[in-house]
């Protein structure tokens, strides 16, 4: 199984960017946190076996989402 893409979403001073996990630079800047998630998704979508985890302002992680929906190792029961 290939390893999976993380891309994170986190505040800068001049908004928030979408960065792969690792990376030297921003793959997604914006003004914005729902422009910088939406274009970070489309990014992981893209990829496939991959994941958006988007921190709050402060920087802990508010949710992680994981694409294709059906490879998440953790899905919830219920």
């Amino acid at each position: 199984m290939t390893k999976r893409k993380t891309y994170h979403v986190t505040k800068t001073d001049d908004g928030w960017k979408g960065k792969l996990e690792k990376g030297n630079r921003a793959s997604v800047k914006g003004k914005t946190k729902q422009e910088v998630v939406k274009k970070t998704i489309e990014i992981a979508k893209k990829q496939g076996n991959s994941s958006v985890k988007i921190h709050k302002q402060d920087g802990k992680i508010q949710e992680e989402r994981t694409y294709p929906k059906g490879t998440d190792p953790f899905p919830p029961k219920g």
